[in-house]
């Protein structure tokens, strides 16, 4: 198995966690990742430290309490693939957050070095903008959970769907130069699922100097580590694939370079 491929365990650990990466665990600096499946009734408590949140309920429904604020029976997604906008709970660094499942279901928390600089606060359907991305066969949807334009220390995050038999994160695209106003150093995860479970797809995580090239075959519930690189990923005919993707760096942009070679793609893809 690739060293960038993180599995989620069978099983949750007594605290419903099935996925757990760290700066340190991914040997970088900013990026931290956990997914938790928890039962009707479970509660997951946690403080945030030195990190930021974004607590995405990727399915179920739940009432989350912070420091600052609460909310009840947040969440209408009952499965991922359903395709609508996630709820989602921002908490500043120096929180604290609780989790009450009042359904089964899924949660993601995204992590990275915060501030302290805004307050905890929801993050509904109606907030996260949606748009579809590409063309033809490199067509996508999006949903953008917590983009630059809204308020965070360092976190961004965001979902795309991927239709059966089509590329997204395409044309490869990579983010590993701090290099504004043109391109910005991101650390990035992708968290896949794939409908129907068992499925798969596939990633390819590569330089231009091929130091790096890997092509990964991911099953449902793995998580992609990309330190640098170009990043795109397929999804075979009969499965769609789903993945939520966590960026952060000291400056709080996402400006991107797409590969030379194939960025000749998207034109002909729009000009269809």
């Amino acid at each position: 198995m690739s060293h960038l491929i993180v599995p989620s365990r069978l099983s949750p650990d007594i605290n419903g966690n099935v996925l757990t990466i760290t700066p340190e665990s991914a040997n970088w600096e900013y990026v931290g990742f956990e997914v938790y499946q928890l039962k009707q009734g479970q509660q997951l408590q946690k403080e945030t430290g030195e990190q930021e949140a974004c607590l995405v309920l990727l399915s179920g429904r739940a009432n989350v309490h912070t420091h600052q604020a609460s909310w009840s029976n947040l969440g209408q997604r009952m499965n991922i693939f359903e395709k609508t906008p996630p709820y989602a709970v921002y908490v500043p660094a120096q929180g604290r957050y609780q989790v009450e499942a009042v359904t089964d279901m899924e949660l993601a928390v995204c992590l990275a070095p915060g501030k302290g600089t805004y307050e905890a606060r929801v993050i509904t359907p109606e907030d996260i903008g949606v748009e579809i991305r590409g063309a033809g066969n490199i067509e996508r949807r999006i949903h953008n959970i917590l983009p630059e334009q809204e308020p965070a220390d360092s976190l961004l995050v965001v979902e795309v769907f991927t239709p059966e038999g089509h590329w997204s994160s395409y044309p490869p695209h990579k983010h590993d130069q701090d290099n504004l106003p043109h391109e910005s150093y991101l650390e990035e995860t992708y968290y896949h699922r794939i409908n129907p479970a068992h499925g798969f797809a596939v990633q390819r995580v590569y330089t231009d100097d091929r130091s790096l090239d890997e092509t990964m075959t991911l099953k449902d519930g793995d998580a992609v580590l990309v330190p640098k690189g170009y990043h795109p990923v397929s999804a075979p005919p009969g499965y769609e694939v789903y993945y939520l993707n966590v960026m952060a760096s000291p400056v709080r942009t996402w400006k991107f370079t797409n590969d030379p070679d194939h960025e000749w793609v998207m034109e002909k893809a729009k000009s269809r």
